[in-house]
């Protein structure tokens, strides 16, 4: 009765023995090749890049339009600024002067143009060259400047002639404003070479208002500002003295 169990043992012991074996032996599973990408994939994929390359695209047109339209207003400020002085210049001035008389035009409102010549220029830029005139020029418009309000506007209509343009005057205060004008720029001095140099100016008057014309309102101006320097010819030319 032991020898079955004996034989029994070692067919169990056997069985084991051979199935460790077939594990170790066992080949491995290769590994599962890659599906290449359906064509719909492919096509999802390939959208996808178009529209974000289209989005750069767009932002790029976007940044240089922006920059164009700046550059647009920077060349129409200068257009329209006088490049010595920055104060709008002749064009600039009769732009602001259009609008002004259109307003005054529909909300009948009131104001002043006032032209300004400056008497003894021309001696200066001949004694003392034509940087001592544009010192002259700069100085005249940072005292105009100075005399106007917020709402006022100040231009050069070119050479040695401003404009000013001032809103809500009597023609009582507006012959008064072109008096104080004429003496502060009269009180102006300067040093060139040495020498005590003065300038001068002369100032017309048109009064602007509900029926005002802009192209008129400056032919008067003009006629006016000659009349007031046919009355200065009295007065000394340009005075050269030891400083």
């Amino acid at each position: 009765m032991k020898k079955p169990k004996r034989a029994t043992a070692a067919k169990a012991k056997k069985g084991r023995k051979t199935s460790g074996s077939r594990t170790k032996t066992a080949p491995k599973r290769a590994a599962a090749p890659r599906r290449a990408p359906t064509a719909r994939a492919a096509k999802k994929t390939s959208k996808d890049t178009g529209k974000d390359t289209g989005k750069a695209t767009i932002r790029g047109l976007r940044t240089k339009l922006t920059q164009a339209l700046r550059r647009v207003v920077e060349l129409e400020a200068a257009a329209d600024t006088d490049f010595l002085l920055d104060i709008p210049n002749r064009r600039g001035f009769e732009r602001e002067l259009l609008r002004a008389t259109a307003y005054m035009n529909r909300y009948r409102a009131s104001g002043a143009l006032i032209v300004l010549d400056v008497d003894r220029l021309k001696p200066i830029n001949d004694s003392f060259g034509h940087g001592a005139g544009d010192e002259v020029l700069k100085a005249i418009a940072a005292t105009l400047t100075r005399q106007i309000r917020a709402s006022d506007v100040v231009g050069r209509l070119g050479g040695d002639e401003f404009a000013l343009l001032l809103w809500n005057l009597s023609e009582t205060d507006a012959k008064a404003k072109a008096l104080i004008f004429e003496q502060a720029i009269d009180e102006l001095s300067f040093v060139f070479r040495g020498q005590h140099v003065t300038a001068g100016a002369s100032a017309g008057v048109a009064l602007l208002g509900a029926q005002s014309d802009a192209v008129r309102a400056l032919e008067e101006a003009d006629a006016a500002m000659y009349v007031r320097k046919a009355q200065r010819r009295h007065e000394p030319r340009i005075r050269l003295v030891n400083s």
